[in-house]
């Protein structure tokens, strides 16, 4: 498909590109029209998830000085040798 013909799309189809399938055309999806449509940050600002927060709240310690804890401390490379041993045989979807 060339750039003319792209520019000239109709407005209500697009091209999906999922791994694995060739890209193919398909209607967009009006989402206001999805039953969870309101459980979405478009419908009302406050259902926004704000990753920052979530994580900063997330490492938080929540530990009281007469708890006791063991302390591990990794190198990149063993984290990452750690990692793809864990992973072996997992398809990761992108």
């Amino acid at each position: 498909m060339s750039r003319d013909e792209l520019a000239v799309m109709d407005g209500n189809k697009c091209i999906l590109q999922l791994r694995g399938v060739r890209p193919f055309y398909s209607d967009k999806f009006d989402i206001t029209k999805h039953k969870r449509y309101k459980q979405l940050s478009d419908y009302d600002k406050k259902n926004e998830f704000h990753v920052e927060e979530y994580m900063k709240h997330q490492m938080e310690v929540r530990l009281s000085p007469e708890e006791a804890f063991d302390l591990y401390v990794y190198e990149g490379s063993e984290l990452e040798k750690q990692s793809n041993s864990k992973n072996e045989g997992i398809e990761h979807v992108t």
